[in-house]
This record gives C-alpha cells, sequence and structure tokens, in this order.
C-alpha cells in the first residue's frame, strides 16, 4: 500500500520556496510500502521525500533477563537503528567494521525504542519481545523522524497478525506515534527539514507525539544559535501541525478511519 502524506502548505504562509519548492510549513512527499519485507511479522518502507527507511518489525516469544530477575511484567519493546554504506552520498562504514556501533546510531535507535514503547500497553503485550529494526536505504534527512514514524507502521501491522493467529487477545496499541522534525534555516521557521536545509540550520528541532497530542519527546538545540522562546512556541506549533499530517498518512496505510 502507497500513501501520500496530505499537502500541509498553507496560503497564510509567504516566502521564497525552499530547495525543493515547498513552503515553509509543508511535509514532504510520504508514502508507504507494506508487507516488504515478508519474513517480518510486521514491516514497511517508508519514503519521505528522497530519504528512504525499512522498518521491520520480529516477535521474540520470551523477555529479557532483567525483566525476569526483577520481576516486571508483561512485555519489552527495542529497537535497533542503522544506516546502509551506501545510504549516504560517501560510503558510510558498518559498525561491525568498527566493532561497535556509533554514538549516533545508539542515540536513534534508543529514541526509536522509547517512542515505540509510548503507543504500547506492555502488560497487553504479554511475555514477548517486540524488535524493531530500522534500516536506511537513503538518507535526505530526516531519517530518525521517518523510523519512528514507519516503526509504528510496521507495529500496527504485526499486532494485527498476532491478534489473526490467536496469539494476542486484546490489541495492545494505545495511541498512533509520529515524529517530524522543524527548525530554524537562514531566519526562517522550516517544517520537516531536508539535508541541505538541516546541514544550514541556525535550530534544529525534532518532535515526538501520540495521536492525542502529547509529546513524547522533544530534541531541539541552537547549531552555533540560541532562539527564544517565541520561536520555542512557534516550532513547536509547527512540529504538531506537521504530526498531525502524518497520522493521517499512517491510518491511511493502515486502512484506519481518522474521526475528527
Amino acid at each position: 500500500m502507497i500513501t501520500m502524506a496530505p499537502n500541509m502548505s498553507d496560503t497564510s504562509s509567504s516566502s521564497s520556496p525552499r530547495v525543493d519548492g515547498r513552503t515553509p510549513d509543508q511535509l514532504r512527499p510520504v508514502r508507504f510500502q507494506n508487507h516488504i519485507a515478508p519474513h517480518a511479522t510486521g514491516s514497511t518502507l517508508i519514503e519521505w521525500g528522497e530519504t528512504r527507511v525499512i522498518c521491520g518489525v520480529t516477535v521474540e516469544e520470551s523477555v529479557p533477563r532483567w525483566m525476569k530477575e526483577q520481576n516486571v511484567t508483561g512485555g519489552w519493546i527495542t529497537a535497533e537503528y542503522s544506516m546502509l554504506p551506501y545510504s549516504t552520498l560517501q560510503r558510510k562504514q558498518r559498525d561491525i567494521s568498527k566493532g561497535k556501533i556509533d554514538g549516533r546510531s545508539q542515540e536513534i535507535q534508543r529514541l526509536i525504542g522509547r517512542s515505540i514503547r509510548a503507543a504500547v500497553d506492555l502488560e497487553k503485550l504479554g511475555a514477548r519481545t517486540i524488535w524493531i529494526d530500522c534500516d536506511v536505504l537513503q538518507a535526505d534527512g530526516g531519517t530518525r523522524t521517518a523510523a519512528i514514524t514507519g516503526a509504528y507502521v510496521a507495529l500496527a501491522l504485526a499486532m494485527q497478525k498476532l491478534l489473526t493467529e490467536g496469539k494476542l487477545k486484546v490489541n495492545p496499541l494505545l495511541n498512533p506515534v509520529a515524529a517530524v522534525s522543524v527548525g530554524v534555516v537562514h531566519g526562517q521557521l522550516l517544517l520537516d527539514l531536508c539535508y541541505t536545509e538541516d546541514v544550514g540550520a541556525q535550530v534544529d528541532m525534532n518532535i515526538v507525539m501520540t495521536s492525542k497530542g502529547e509529546f513524547i519527546e522533544v530534541q531541539g538545540s541552537g547549531e552555533e544559535a540560541t532562539f527564544t522562546q517565541e520561536q520555542l512556541t512557534e516550532m513547536i506549533c509547527l512540529g504538531k501541525k506537521g504530526v498531525r499530517g502524518l497520522l493521517e498518512s499512517q491510518a491511511a496505510a493502515l486502512g484506519v478511519v481518522v474521526t475528527r
């Protein structure tokens, strides 16, 4: 299934066009191709502009040892993230060749895990571990936000399969989760930064939210710059608008009717 994100542009937005012709508050096109990995319990290829990430979910019918040792009930969700060597203009060395995962990848996979755990009732999941693997095929900015947004779709497909197979009695999903970037580039507030915008941003922020409008994580920093409280408020509002569009695309990819 392939779906296109709704146009987030607003006629009130007035500024020079971006490198790809978008208005400041417009998402890049978002498409999902589900069941891309037939051996995964659930999977999707999210194509977000020129960024492409395969998100696959597999299920292990056991929990980590630390949960058993600490008598923690329910299940667990963990994530792994990697950029394939050919995903960038210059070949990216595989982590295995360095003998350890790099700091950026480790940070992102922890963020994916935290984000997706917020979408699930771990008690209803039962004593099983959900593995979410996010592999970047092509990077043009926003790989972590694409991984989170795609991971939720892959997870929802996996949960539906477990329900169909009778391995789950109730759906453990709580609320959909999506993520988007915002930033200040050349003094202008922009939604969903592509690579050239990201590297030139004075302020860069990633916002992860649920469909209830609740924040899971807000990651923001000034790149050799500062930002005001007013700019922070504007970035959060713009991020919320972007997340709403992404949630609609997720729902369409999953065949869910969104009611307002």
